[in-house]
């Protein structure tokens, strides 16, 4: 694999070494009794694969190994496993010119962003993906293009097995991704782990188990293990008849986690259009990008120090400071008195500033440290001018912990990019809109339509958060006061839904006591698995 200059190698190559029990566990499914398979592994490493198939006294007709790396391909050859090739190349330019076909490929690949392709690396990557007929996408990672051209290389009837990041389930750029493992296997199985398999790196990752048998069925079954080590005593039959239907629609992965019942009832409630999208009530989109938090964003005793009252805008920057589901003047005066950064500093065109000295000892300070060399400042037609400086009616905290929250932007404050602006359209009304959301099925989306990272964070983009059903009733803005005053005192969310479920979803859109529970039950299994992420 050519990638660019001047990254770190970390990021060039993209790789974690397999560990041995995940190694070992991929070979027991792939072979289960198979002894005549041509096996690829596109990624070799070390060789991790390649001991283990050793180890393990496996029969077979041929082992091909691709790695770009000249050392760990050494090394993969001198393990000397029989019947085997180890080439040093990159997979894909391997992909798009061997007419060699495949039972079996396995591996870990590496997980590099496009901006470190090499120009030649994007288009073998775009090739790969035109082959299978998909649109490709400057977004994507190299374990993507790794996994759509390994499928391309199977026989009529074969398996795939990889350790991949778990962002395979939830993340846009992998739709596509998604949406093509549907329709071309039929068996998938994934696997997860509680605890971090690469636990120096918080990434969390899980093996996509996948078969090609040219039936007409395309099953999928999610299994969750504590972690690898429990890999050892995992009978493999039981991936060998997944149970649920692939829905070839747009929702993440993570329906997968659920049991079939949670799933037919949510997909029942998103086919019956009971229930609206948040979109349908209100606009998202993300915060202001200053090119510099630390820069333009500042507390009350810095206003004072230049004085920049006049540049000084208010502002809520952190979840932190909005301890509530109404963010009042009130707060923003709190979070100011203890050198909180309340304000947004809003400068003009440097032609504008009538000899305002502190205001231009700022800037000049900011030069002295190099603001305005940073990508978002350089492009600027002048560095110091913030674009979209626009208030919102509501805030979305953009990365959550317990619980994603909904906030009336009361106290009219500006935000960054760490909050997300939820503009109200016509045919809604901003309280009620907030007091819809806090229910257990809407809490239930939020986790659905976003995607964990390491630590249990859950991080929702806007056009996610317009995904979230939202049971919306201007009746509700009547729980609004209670909602707020519940948070504020740090009541816990699961009592919040036992008032709101019964307003909401019970006497509002007739769902039955059942119903609200398993709503509620969906919830917590989803927020349950993201936190215990953050559990040792």
């Amino acid at each position: 694999m050519q990638l660019i200059k001047n990254a770190s190698e970390e990021k060039l190559r993209g790789g974690f070494y397999t560990p041995n029990p995940i190694a070992a566990f991929i070979l027991k499914w792939a072979f289960n009794g198979n002894r005549e398979l041509d096996i690829l592994e596109p990624s070799c490493g070390d060789g991790v694969f390649l001991e283990e198939i050793q180890k393990g006294g496996y029969q077979y007709n041929s082992v091909t190994a691709i790695e770009f790396d000249e050392i760990e391909a050494e090394k993969s050859k001198n393990i000397g496993l029989a019947d085997s090739e180890v080439i040093h190349s990159d997979f894909h330019d391997f992909c798009i010119n061997t007419k060699k076909r495949f039972d079996l490929i396995i591996g870990n690949p590496p997980y590099i962003r496009y901006q470190y392709f090499d120009k030649q690396q994007q288009k073998f990557a775009a090739e790969i993906f035109d082959k299978a007929n998909l649109k490709y996408s400057k977004l994507t990672n190299a374990w993507v293009s790794f996994v759509v051209g390994s499928s391309l290389l199977l026989k009529e009837q074969g398996k795939i097995g990889f350790v991949l990041p778990a962002e395979i389930l939830q993340v846009s750029y992998a739709q596509t991704l998604r949406e093509f493992l549907a329709k071309f296997y039929n068996k998938i199985n994934i696997v997860s782990f509680e605890k971090l398999v690469f636990p120096d790196i918080q990434q969390e990752v899980v093996l996509l188990l996948c078969e090609k048998n040219n039936s007409k069925t395309h099953l999928i079954e999610h299994l969750e293990l504590r972690d690898a080590e429990e890999l050892q005593n995992l009978d493999v039959s039981r991936l060998e008849s997944p149970k649920k239907k692939i829905d070839f629609k747009s929702n993440k992965w993570t329906f997968y986690f659920l049991d079939q019942k949670e799933i037919d009832f949510l997909e029942r409630l998103q086919e019956s259009q009971q229930i609206q999208k948040l979109g349908k009530y209100a606009k998202v989109e993300v915060g202001i990008t200053t090119g510099s938090n630390p820069f333009f964003t500042v507390p009350l005793s810095t206003v004072q120090f230049y004085d920049l009252e006049k540049y000084a805008k208010p502002l809520v920057g952190r979840s932190v400071q909005v301890p509530s589901a109404i963010f009042t003047q009130k707060d923003w005066q709190k979070n100011r008195a203890i050198e909180a950064r309340t304000h947004l500093l809003t400068f003009p065109k440097m032609a504008d500033l009538n000899g305002s000295i502190g205001a231009i000892d700022y800037i000049s300070w900011g030069e002295e440290q190099k603001i305005n060399e940073g990508y978002k400042c350089r492009i600027r037609d002048e560095w110091q001018i913030v674009p979209s400086l626009r208030i919102s009616d509501a805030l979305f905290i953009r990365r959550n912990n317990l619980y994603p929250k909904l906030i009336i932007n009361e106290a009219e404050a500006y935000t960054t990019d760490t909050m997300h602006r939820v503009t109200v359209k016509p045919n809604a009304e901003i309280k009620a809109l907030t007091a819809s959301y806090y229910n257990s099925l809407s809490l239930a989306f939020s986790e659905i339509c976003g995607r964990s990272h390491g630590g249990g964070v859950l991080e929702l983009m806007p056009n996610e958060v317009e995904e979230i059903l939202l049971p919306y009733n201007l009746n509700n803005a009547d729980l609004l006061p209670d909602i707020d005053k519940m948070i504020r005192s740090k009541k816990d969310i699961s009592e919040i839904l036992k008032i709101t479920n019964q307003k909401i979803l019970k006497e509002n859109f007739g769902f039955t006591d059942s119903e609200i529970e398993l709503a509620d039950s969906i919830w917590k299994k989803l927020s349950k698995r993201r936190l215990n992420r953050n559990k040792d």
